[in-house]
This record gives structure tokens, C-alpha cells and sequence, in this order.
């Protein structure tokens, strides 16, 4: 039987969906769309009905819902070959470390501006001036600025609450909230600055990582080796350790450089002492003649380097577009050496993590 235009066009779409997935589900799924669109089993029945056919098209929900499982068949679902297992696992490591840097980032800042706003009437009116500026628009601002921290937050506790439905909603809010330095600088000088864009794109990035990632098929979401409380608590001692200990020689993207500095250097340390672990298990298992031949399994090892080493490229982007800002500024030069050290210690922590996780890619069984 010569397929109609509409089954051409529905197995068209259906090549949103990988290799795997076709060769095992596609014949089902034509034939099942096709009979729930009205055709029977053995074609159209007349000429007329084929015409008929062939002026139709599969739906927007159709689509949408290809495209849906597109999306999950890439982020590790059942049946899955390793590869993109993998994908998947970076993706979700991602979304977390991302919810985490941008909630303890956030809270810390609303912390220190609280505190500072204690010393001296003039900082108070400095903090207020947020919400009484501009009328209406202030407040808005104001609200949205303000609603960063405990959205952010919240998206990251209910996640690892395995409650994706809830954190994605408060991501997209907190998104929402973070995108609104971007419509300011749009609104009152036309023009926006790369590192408000870049600012803006992290959050919505976040927000397309945890939708794309904790699928129906996706496991629990969890932190590798620290606990998500502490997890929180320390990168926030951090973050605000690091400022105040050179509140005057720091910009506003140096606690963010240096939480993830600190956590890249970490995970670096946890990965030489297991493949030094590694090395001395098969000595021993060579001098008593054991197999050496045993496979190693690294991938969860490889989705959280390859992971830190993509978040390593956002906190990248967001350093060099605040230093742009700040080589036409006339700024103290110890803030400029700092700012320009920790972009190329950032460079070389991601340069490492991308080549560790490959390395941990290239070692984990295939599948598939």
C-alpha cells in the first residue's frame, strides 16, 4: 500500500525522535495515529477519501507531544542507549548545581544588602530607594528583585523534595524575577548590557534543564557526596565569606566565580584520589593474579564533571561580560587584577573538568 501524504508527513515528525527509538516504536506509532485520525487498517477507501488524506496535517498536539518525547527519549529514559543516559544525568546535574549557585547567590546577596543597610541611614535610603524610585515601576522592580531569593530557593528544595512539577513552576517565577534587570535597561536606555543578557539567559537555561531533565522516566534527583542542606548552607557561607573579607576590592560576580572555583577544584580532588584508588586496586589485583579486566563504571562520575564543567562555561560568560563592563569603568586596579585572575583560573577549571569528564566518558561501559 503506497503511503498517503499524511503518513509522510507524520513519520517526518517522528524523525524528531533518536535512532533507538524509531527502529523499535515507529510502525506502532503511524499505525496508531492513523487509526485514532479515522484510517482504516488497509488505506483510504476511495480516491476521494485518499484526497482527503492528503490535505491533512498531523496537529500542533501531535507535534508537541513528538517533540515531548523527543526530549525525554534524549535525557536517559527506559531503554535508553548509554549515551544518552549520560546526557540525561548531566542535564539533571546541572539544572541542580544551577538552582543551587543561583538560590545561595542570591540569597547571600539579599543577606548582605540587609546587613549593610544597618550602618548608616544613608545605606537604608540606598535599599529603599529601590522601591520608591520611578513610581509604580519601583515597586515592581523592587517586588521582582526581592522574589529572586526565596523562588530560587524554593525551585531547589522542592526538587530535591522529588517534586518536579512544583520546581519547575518556581524556576520559571524565579526566572521571570531574574529576567527583570534586562526590561530596566531596555526600557530606560535602550540598550542592554551582555552580562544583563547573559544573567537572564542562566536563569532561563536553569528553567529548560529542569523541565527537560526530570522527565517521568528520570530518577531521583540527588547531590553527590554533600547533603542538600549543607550543600546550600556552605556554598552561602561561602559566597558571603568571599565578599566580606574584601568588601571593597570584589564585584558582583566574585562570590559566584569563587563558589564555583571552590566546587570544580573539589570535584577535581575527589576524581585524581579515585583513579589513584583505581591504580592501586588493579596493582593488587595483578600481584595476586586476579582479573584486571574488570569494567569500571564512571558514568555518574562523567555527568557530574561534564555537568560542573557546562556551568563552568555559564559562570564564564557571566565573569567576561562584567569585566567588558568594567574595562570602560574607572575602577581601582586591585578590583581589575582580581576580576581578570579568577576569569583565568575559571578558563583552566573548565578546560580540566571537560577533559577529566571525557576521560570518565571514554572509561564507562556502552550500551546500546
Amino acid at each position: 500500500m503506497t503511503a498517503t501524504l499524511l503518513e509522510q508527513r507524520y513519520r517526518a515528525v517522528l524523525r524528531l525522535l533518536p535512532a533507538y527509538y524509531r527502529r523499535a516504536r515507529e510502525e506502532e506509532m503511524v499505525e496508531t495515529f492513523l487509526l485514532r485520525v479515522g484510517v482504516a487498517e488497509d488505506g483510504a477507501e476511495d480516491e476521494d477519501e485518499a484526497r482527503d488524506l492528503d490535505l491533512m496535517r498531523p496537529s500542533w498536539r501531535e507535534v508537541g507531544s513528538v517533540v515531548t518525547l523527543a526530549v525525554r527519549s534524549r535525557m536517559g529514559a527506559a531503554g535508553a542507549p548509554s549515551g544518552y543516559v549520560t546526557l540525561g544525568g548531566a542535564v539533571r546535574h546541572f539544572a541542580l548545581f544551577a538552582l543551587l549557585l543561583q538560590a545561595a547567590a542570591t540569597v547571600t546577596e539579599a543577606a548582605l544588602s540587609l546587613a549593610w543597610s544597618s550602618r548608616s541611614a544613608y545605606d537604608r535610603s540606598l535599599l529603599l530607594d529601590v522601591f520608591t524610585s520611578d513610581g509604580g515601576y519601583g515597586w515592581a522592580r523592587g517586588v521582582a528583585l526581592w522574589a529572586a531569593p526565596p523562588l530560587w530557593t524554593a525551585a531547589y528544595a522542592t526538587l530535591l523534595r522529588q517534586r518536579p512539577r512544583g520546581a519547575r513552576l518556581f524556576a520559571v517565577a524565579a526566572a521571570v524575577a531574574a529576567s527583570e534587570p534586562l526590561v530596566d535597561e531596555a526600557h530606560w536606555s535602550g540598550t542592554v548590557t551582555a552580562l544583563t543578557v547573559a544573567t537572564a539567559v542562566f536563569g532561563w537555561l536553569t528553567v529548560l534543564a529542569v523541565c527537560c531533565g526530570f522527565h517521568a522516566d528520570a530518577g531521583p534527583a540527588w547531590l553527590p557526596a554533600v547533603p542538600p542542606g549543607l550543600a546550600f548552607l556552605g556554598t552561602c557561607v561561602l559566597m558571603g565569606g568571599s565578599v566580606v573579607i574584601r568588601p571593597e576590592g570584589v564585584d558582583s560576580q566574585w562570590a559566584t566565580g569563587t563558589a564555583f572555583a571552590v566546587a570544580a577544584a573539589a570535584c577535581l580532588a575527589a576524581r585524581a584520589l579515585a583513579a589513584r584508588t583505581d591504580r592501586d586496586r588493579n596493582d593488587r589485583d595483578r600481584n595476586d593474579r586476579a582479573r584486571t579486566d574488570r569494567p569500571r563504571n564512571d558514568r555518574p562520575a562523567a555527568e557530574t564533571t561534564l555537568a560542573l564543567a557546562a556551568l563552568g562555561l555559564v559562570v564564564l560568560t557571566l565573569r567576561a561580560g562584567l569585566l567588558a563592563v568594567e574595562l570602560d569603568v574607572d575602577l581601582p586596579a586591585g578590583l581589575l587584577a582580581g576580576a581578570v585572575a579568577q576569569l583565568a583560573v575559571t578558563v583552566l577549571l573548565v578546560a580540566a573538568l571537560a577533559a577529566v569528564g571525557a576521560r570518565d566518558l571514554r572509561a564507562a561501559p556502552r550500551t546500546g
